[in-house]
């Protein structure tokens, strides 16, 4: 897959981002499909962007997920079921046979490096072709460790001893300096992953991290330059990713979500894992009330009648809640703080995913987080119904804003020979093809 890498744009034709409104230049033409493959549900999406730039949904499909746990693909027939069965139902409404969709990537335990890299110039003025070099060594390095990378974006270049460089092309030294923010991903993980998009003759066409993509979603412009970390809380794994001034600085994931709470309620109450998730949905939270010994809900039992019901005072289901969901925060901040990104990078912080709505998760995430803390709703899509437009869909519908140009890097620095496949990740979906 391509390492994207975005250079502050000095002023060269085509660098420039476009107005607001207006179709962004790297926008994808013609429809387009994005498929979110989570822990919980499966959801592809075929769209087309708009003169003015926004995309319009041309046909959606949403089907449980099967055969995915944690991000992962750990059964490939039953994961290639749930994927068929969500492209196609998409399919039929756009009228449109999808060959390649940009994916989301939460697979392969992704984290964000720091690789500082001094590269030999020689006297001379700086090309792209340096500024690749630079990349590619990046992931060399990471390649060595079973690793590969899914983004390489710089956070800055030194001339010679000059730091604080945007943009190097064109500028003469004899050492180049840069500080690449590389996100990877366990290369066996994405061969599956790959292995299973194949089986459903799929490309990926494109990868995007899984946090980036609800940032994109839910974010406003000013939180984008200014700073915030968005934590999408999902079915199986929770992540969080760190905008600063428009780029992506750091993101992180831990494998406990919502999936995790379910089961933490079948356990405690021993009422199927159905029932858990209903319970979960109706009458979970993190904040009681004095009421709520006294509000008795009826449980079914494993094994028992429909009419042989258990009665639970509310409570009861909140003490099973609140100790997985205070886990999972302090989890996600020992991240943050092991990030060592200082205390106002991403001060705000953004929550998201279908475990963000439980009642008392705000407050919750501020309490351990120590931060600002809102609740976000990804901008609305035409094209779809009003239940997609919640915060479980915050990564599918980012899928969307990046398929418009939205979070792209002013420069692709990463592509290869001309006529060559469209990284290595997209040359290794091929080679599958060709094989299995």
């Amino acid at each position: 897959m391509n390492a994207l890498v975005r250079v502050t744009p000095q002023g060269r034709d085509g660098d420039v981002p476009p107005p607001r409104g207006a179709r962004h230049p790297r926008a994808r033409t013609g429809p387009f499909g994005v498929l979110d493959i989570g822990s919980t549900k499966v959801v592809c999406l075929i769209a087309r962007i708009e003169g003015d730039g926004t995309p319009r949904v041309l046909g959606f499909g949403w089907q449980r997920a099967q055969g995915v746990k944690g991000g992962n693909i750990v059964d490939l027939p039953a994961a290639e079921r749930s994927i068929r069965a969500a492209v196609a139902d998409a399919e039929e409404m756009a009228d449109t046979k999808l060959s390649g969709v940009v994916a989301n990537l939460s697979c392969g335990q992704p984290e964000s490096r720091v690789l500082n890299i001094q590269w030999p110039i020689g006297d001379r003025a700086v090309t792209e072709a340096d500024l690749r070099a630079i990349v590619w060594e990046g992931r060399r390095r990471l390649s060595e460790e079973g690793r590969e990378t899914v983004h390489a974006l710089p956070l800055g270049f030194t001339i010679d001893a000059t730091p604080g460089v945007d943009d190097p092309r064109g500028m003469i030294c004899e050492h180049l300096g840069a500080r690449l923010h590389l996100v990877d991903a366990s290369s066996a993980s994405l061969r599956n992953l790959g292995a299973c998009l194949a089986g459903c003759d799929l490309e990926v066409e494109e990868a995007v991290s899984a946090p980036y993509a609800a940032a994109l979603s839910v974010l406003v412009d000013d939180e984008r330059d200014l700073g915030a970390t968005v934590i999408d809380l999902g079915g199986g794994t929770s992540s969080l990713a760190v905008v600063q001034e428009g780029h992506l600085v750091h993101t992180a994931q831990v494998a406990v979500g919502g999936w995790q709470v379910t089961n933490d309620l079948a356990r405690g109450l021993t009422t199927p894992a159905s029932h858990a998730e209903r319970l979960k949905t109706l009458h979970g939270g993190i904040m009681g009330t004095n009421d709520d010994d006294k509000e008795m809900l009826p449980i079914p039992l494993v094994g028992e009648d429909d009419d042989h019901l258990a009665r639970v005072p509310r409570t009861m289901v909140l003490n099973i809640i609140r100790p997985r969901i205070e886990e999972t925060l302090e989890l996600i901040r020992d991240k943050l703080e092991s990030a060592s990104l200082g205390r106002d990078t991403g001060a705000r912080v953004v929550l998201t995913g279908g475990a963000s709505q439980l009642v008392g998760m705000r407050e919750a995430a501020s309490r351990i987080l120590g931060r600002q803390v809102r609740l976000g709703r990804p901008h609305p899509v035409r094209g779809l119904p009003e239940a997609f437009h919640t915060p479980g869909f915050a990564t599918t519908l980012g899928l969307l804003a990046w398929g418009a140009g939205e979070g792209r890097p002013v420069l692709d620095l990463d592509y290869g020979a001309k006529g060559a496949s469209r990284g290595t990740f997209a040359r290794f979906v091929n080679w599958l093809r060709d094989r299995v």
